[in-house]
């Protein structure tokens, strides 16, 4: 069963969107706000979002760019208006379809199912392989040659961030956004702990290749060769 998140400060359309799609087969998570669907995001798994545009603290635009720059799931943006400034925002912020206000919950269907059986056909971009190191962001496994390591979660989430993006230098603060979010508590020891522990379990198994820190900057994933 697919968890579909529907965020909307409008508790009749939260409640409208359930009950359709709960007959549908769904099982539907609700927030009223987008700070409160990032923390639904951390705790589950979704396969989907809908996202309205006006919403306090965080509108849809900006919950899409927070979502698209930590998950890789479709977003559904709905709104009031229809001008085409906004629409181009919205696919400018990173959703993947728009829907216009008020709609008939059976179009919502039909482009949930769509957008699905889309990403069903791109799973296989979630294996990343750099020489004969492979990440597979579905079973969350990390092959080396013959060898199967399983990470803590954030060690995983950050070794597959870096592998998707080989060569590109990320600040502290970028990966902390991007992998703890934009609202931990912590420092920014946090990723050179980590980055620290990844290095200690690859750079006597594999030489495919090897975290380099840009002084001053932050780091970057070299691949072999490069």
């Amino acid at each position: 069963m697919s968890n579909i998140l529907i965020v909307d400060g409008d508790r009749n359309i939260l409640k409208l969107v359930n009950i359709h799609l709960t007959k549908q087969g769904y099982n539907v998570l609700e927030a009223k706000d987008g700070m409160e669907a990032l923390q639904i995001l951390k705790r589950e798994k979704c396969s989907l979002a809908v996202v309205d545009v006006m919403m306090p603290y965080l509108d849809g635009f900006s919950l899409t760019k927070e979502i698209r720059s930590q998950y890789n799931i479709p977003i559904i943006i709905l709104t009031a208006k229809s001008q085409i400034e906004d629409k181009e925002q919205g696919f400018q912020a990173g959703t993947d379809d728009y829907l216009v206000k008020p709609f008939e919950p059976k179009e919502l269907t039909f482009r949930i199912k769509a957008l699905l059986r889309r990403y069903d056909d791109q799973q296989v971009e979630h294996i990343i392989r750099i020489g004969n190191t492979t990440i597979n962001k579905n079973s969350y496994e990390v092959k080396s040659g013959d060898r199967t390591i399983l990470l803590p979660l954030k060690e995983f989430e950050l070794l597959h961030f870096l592998m998707t993006k080989p060569s590109q230098v990320f600040s502290r603060q970028h990966l902390i956004e991007h992998i703890w979010g934009f609202d931990f508590e912590g420092d920014e020891r946090t990723v050179d702990v980590h980055i620290k522990r990844l290095r200690e379990r690859f750079s006597k198994m594999t030489d495919d290749f090897h975290i380099k820190t840009v002084r001053g900057v932050g780091y970057s994933l070299e691949a072999k060769g490069e």
